[in-house]
């Protein structure tokens, strides 16, 4: 047999589809994983203590910098003697470091470039301390004392005040974001009572039991705000003195000081320790400096319920349709149109379904809701303004074709036999779907709500215009009645990335947290798909085992 007869025989077994296939799987993997490792490696590592570095750099006059070293390139020497610096004889390229000073209220820039050949030395001083604070970022220096009421005290105690000044802030956070929020809260829905009350007649005389409500609501948050600032004035008891690498001398409060580490002289216990309690924070925390710094949970929160909301909305809306295009409905060209237009809906791309949203479900049909039930609130719109619910809604119709098609896929493969079977043994049409379709094709409708939970859980575009937003004040899920707030603005991880990662106004801080919010927006997609494909799983096999 010749060689080309043999590769004849070769292409007609099929083998080379079967390697082409298994080589574009293999491919595709090698991407997927390389990019959540790209992106983990990039994310995860900024949690890390770094070591503080102090540069002395080769000008006139000699000039000092204290900073992390986050980054470094190479560039053409040609631009690095354009811009008049120090180029070292036949040198064609040029190491230059990113490095993070820190000092953002001290100093004009957080982070600088300086070219390699410029450092004449380089240092890692152990008394060298790195503050992290609730605003303006990052303090790197040394501390020279602590004050109590303007007297000195011993550096020895600074962990203990420290501690106190966390547990007094955290006092304060709750009672500003949970108390007296609660308390505002009753207080707006005791004047639209009053309103209401008033407007129907219910009330003609002044009412004693609105005015005894009112004070008793004003006496709670006078008290409450008389301990806001008691608790105020007892954090700004303590002051830490600390000086930058150039001498200068600042006084900062203890209050506004969230934790204080010499980063050249952590143990790797030490380290660990820290990158663990950094990492929890992340997950746990708020946002703060304008997203570049703190915690996602809000984030994380508004994502998730996003996506509960919309599969409780979608999953019944694309199962009913699917239901009555495969059972009930007569092939024709009407039936064929309907298909056509689940098909093209598939494919419109994400911000249309946004610009539809807010014409219809924010202006129309909330501005009619608020109309009819939440008048007395107007000309302050309680559904006729982008929230939860119109997110939610708007995230249905995007997927709602995925569902459509996958559970009609899963109705088409049940036998013709079974539903046969059923009715002759006396079974009504509606009683055979209910009780013998519809739980042998959960299966495909679970299929078709992974792929609209995958789809979901990444758009940003259509949610910009019905309900996310930068900073939201409060989460839509909370103590007070009904609980579950639908009118509310929510956060996204999907816009937190976006504003992070091109609105922001220090871009260098703000780019590890792009990574790491994507690499959290990854887990929780795919979380959240394992946790519907485990489901599809033990309903395949349930009525696997049936049949």
């Amino acid at each position: 047999m010749t060689v080309r007869a043999q590769f004849n025989q070769w292409v007609a077994s099929g083998s080379p589809w079967v390697w082409f296939t298994a080589g574009a799987v293999s491919l595709s993997l090698v991407m997927v994983f390389g990019m959540i490792g790209l992106i983990a490696g990039n994310g995860l590592g900024h949690f890390w203590p770094a070591r503080v570095a102090v540069i002395e750099l080769d000008t006139a006059p000699a000039t000092r910098l204290l900073g992390e070293i986050v980054d470094h390139e190479s560039v053409a020497a040609a631009r690095v003697k354009d811009s008049g610096a120090k180029v070292p004889e036949g040198a064609t390229v040029v190491q230059r470091l990113l490095i993070k000073r820190g000092n953002r209220d001290f100093d004009e820039q957080d982070f600088v470039w300086i070219n390699a050949p410029s450092i004449k030395h380089l240092d890692y001083p152990a008394d060298v301390v790195a503050i992290e604070r609730r605003e303006w970022g990052n303090l790197y220096g040394r501390i020279r004392g602590i004050n109590e009421s303007g007297q000195a005290v011993s550096l020895d105690e600074l962990p203990g005040r420290l501690q106190r000044a966390l547990a007094l802030r955290e006092e304060m956070d709750r009672l500003e974001q949970h108390d007296i929020g609660e308390v505002n809260f009753l207080i707006e829905r005791l004047r639209l009572r009053e309103k209401i009350a008033r407007k129907t007649g219910a009330d003609k005389a002044p009412s004693q039991d609105f005015a005894a409500e009112r004070a008793a609501l004003q006496a709670r948050y006078q008290t409450l705000a008389d301990k806001l600032h008691a608790l105020n004035e007892a954090i700004a008891r303590d002051t830490l003195n600390f000086e930058t690498i150039t001498g200068q001398q600042r006084s900062i409060p203890m209050g506004k000081v969230m934790r204080v580490y010499a980063p050249n002289s952590l143990s790797v216990t030490e380290q660990v320790a820290h990158y663990l309690r950094k990492l929890r924070e992340f997950i746990t925390d708020q946002p703060r400096e304008a997203n570049t710094e703190g915690g996602v949970f809000p984030a994380i929160f508004g994502t998730v319920l996003l996506v509960l909301i919309m599969s409780i909305f979608v999953t019944p809306l694309g199962v009913i349709a699917a239901v009555y295009l495969r059972e009930y409905a007569r092939p024709g060209p009407v039936t064929s149109a309907i298909r056509i237009a689940v098909n093209n809906l598939a494919g419109v791309p994400s911000v249309v379904y946004g610009v539809f949203g807010f014409g219809f479900f924010v202006y129309l049909v909330g501005g009619s809701i608020d109309q009819m039930f939440f008048s007395d609130a107007l000309p302050s719109p309680t559904f006729g303004t982008p929230g939860l619910l119109w997110s939610a809604l708007t995230l249905t119709l995007l997927t709602v074709p995925v569902v459509i098609v996958a559970t009609e896929e899963g109705l088409t493969r049940i036998p013709r036999a079974i539903r046969e079977g059923s009715l002759a043994l006396g079974a009504t049409k509606a009683e055979t779907l209910w009780r013998t379709v519809l739980p042998m094709a959960t299966p495909a409708m679970m299929t078709g709500l992974i792929l609209a939970v995958a789809r979901a859980a990444g758009e940003v575009a259509p949610l910009m215009m019905v309900g996310v937003v930068k900073l939201a004040p409060a989460l839509p899920l909370d103590g007070n009645f009904p609980y579950l707030h639908l009118d509310r603005k929510f956060m996204h991880l999907g816009f937190h990335i976006y504003d992070v990662g091109f609105q922001s106004p220090n871009v260098e801080a703000a780019r590890p947290l792009v990574y790491s919010t994507a690499l959290l927006l990854v887990f929780i997609i795919m979380s959240l798909n394992l946790a519907a494909i485990r489901l599809r799983n033990r309903l395949r096999e349930k009525y696997n085992a049936a049949e």
